[in-house]
């Protein structure tokens, strides 16, 4: 069975990136741009890709850690030098070299893995992925013979007037032989920049006498690369309507697509409605029939189904079914909001949890504490988490407990089942089960009898 790696080219400067980030790790939908061309290779060859790394090399093989294996070309002399640098890697190891660019985020798996098959189904030593398009991009125009076969390639600088109306676009990725591959570029001419270039490997095989293969890209936009911050935005927004259309055919409403934002490791259960301006980022997990939005942040927190969250800001949060929050809540780190529970307008929780049932008032806080089932949290309710020698305490509620409004729960504090607390109050204590208590700071009341 034969084997393919990819080569995936990362070395360049990205100088029109104007930034001390290499290019290669600026973000696109919460991911570094190399990360798209690591998972399309991966999964097109079946093999961990090599890259290529040169220019703040260091940085991206810290961000980018075991998802390749790293080579390093220094000096950085051009394309066909950069390929080289893997050869002692890859020779007698691998019967086919993938070529692409860690700069492309929106090349497919798909596409490789047909430019992958194309290669190996073929005698010649390379395919190479060709696109159709009226705009050049500044790709080299292909050039063929009278036979319609590959003659060459032709740099847009190098190209005379009657080449440059040439609509077939050559866009640097490749698959070779390997054997062939090795032997070619040593064999590549430095160019007149001082450069060797990895397209002078295509004019080497038709030299030669070998077939060389081009297949056309269904899509001119999975070609786009990364120059500059504006290539930056557009390929984003090409990546976003991609995953947007995923996501409505598969039974997921988005009222407003233009405005909505959703990163490749989100996943969204079927019949939820997404409404505007609505982000869903890193690793969240949406259920079945629920209503996000609009105007709501969600980064990395489940939720669950039936639950609808308004105008809202979640971050590494746990909603279960049937939760309702909003508009204006924040789930900060921690927060888990059991089945059933209801949290109003500008209420907060953070690193605590929210029992079955409960309900929480408006402009609350609840932070570092347990509640168990069916408490009533009043408008207006303070956890005060920090205590006098600075550290963080805890606050505990008993199920079916009711705190007033405007109550301050010092922590640490034991609120007993069955309690109640006082508008107003502040808690310094703990409090009996079935007991109220009123006041600054708060007394018990009297025992809280059961038809109150």
């Amino acid at each position: 069975m034969s084997t393919t790696t990819a080569v995936i080219l990362a070395a360049g400067q990205g100088t029109r990136m104007l930034s001390t980030l290499p290019k290669v790790l600026h973000p696109i939908l919460g991911r570094p741009l190399a990360h798209y061309a690591l998972d399309a290779a991966r999964s097109a060859t079946a093999s961990q890709p090599v890259m290529v790394i040169g220019h703040g090399g260091d940085a991206v093989r810290q961000a980018l850690g075991e998802a390749a294996h790293y080579v390093v070309q220094e000096p950085q002399l051009g394309t066909a030098h950069a390929v080289q640098q893997a050869e002692t890697l890859l020779k007698g190891r691998t019967d086919y070299v993938l070529v692409t660019y860690a700069d492309m985020p929106l090349l497919r798996a798909e596409t490789l893995t047909r430019l992958v098959q194309a290669q190996q189904a073929q005698r010649g030593p390379v395919t190479m992925l060709t696109v159709i398009a009226e705009d050049p991009r500044g790709f080299g125009r292909i050039l063929r013979d009278a036979d319609g076969r590959v003659s060459g390639i032709v740099e847009e600088a190098q190209a005379t007037p009657e080449q440059l109306k040439i609509h077939e676009l050559n866009v640097g990725v490749y698959c070779f032989s390997a054997d062939f591959l090795w032997d070619a570029l040593r064999r590549v001419p430095l160019s007149p920049k001082g450069e060797y270039y990895l397209t002078d490997v295509i004019g080497i095989a038709v030299a030669d006498g070998l077939d060389v293969q081009a297949l056309a890209a269904e899509d001119a936009a999975e070609m786009i690369g990364i120059n500059t911050r504006v290539h930056l935005a557009e390929a984003a927004a090409l990546l976003r309507e991609r995953i947007n259309r995923q996501w409505m055919l598969a039974g997921v409403t988005l009222t407003a697509p233009a405005t909505t934002y959703i990163e490749p490791g989100v996943a969204v259960g079927r019949d939820t409605v997404i409404e505007p301006n609505t982000h869903l980022r890193g690793k969240t997990i949406i259920g079945e029939n629920c209503i996000i939005g609009p105007n709501t942040v969600i980064v990395d927190t489940s939720i669950g189904s039936h639950c609808k969250v308004l105008a809202s800001m979640l971050e590494s949060a746990v909603m279960e079914d049937h939760v309702e929050i909003g508009p204006f809540g924040h789930l900060r780190k921690g927060a888990y909001l059991c089945q059933g529970v209801h949290m109003g307008n500008f209420g907060e929780v953070k690193n605590s949890r929210l029992g079955p049932g409960t309900k929480m008032g408006h402009f609350s806080y609840i932070g570092d504490a347990g509640i168990e089932a069916d408490v009533n949290i009043g408008a207006g309710t303070i956890t005060c988490n920090f205590g006098m020698d600075g550290k963080k305490s805890r606050t505990e509620i008993g199920a079916g407990a009711f705190i007033g409004s405007d109550t301050l729960l010092v922590a640490p504090v034991t609120i007993g089942k069955g309690a109640v607390t006082g508008s107003g109050a502040v808690v310094t204590h703990d409090v009996p089960p079935d007991t109220i208590v009123v006041g600054v700071p708060a007394r018990p009341l009297r025992a809280r009898e059961k038809h109150d």
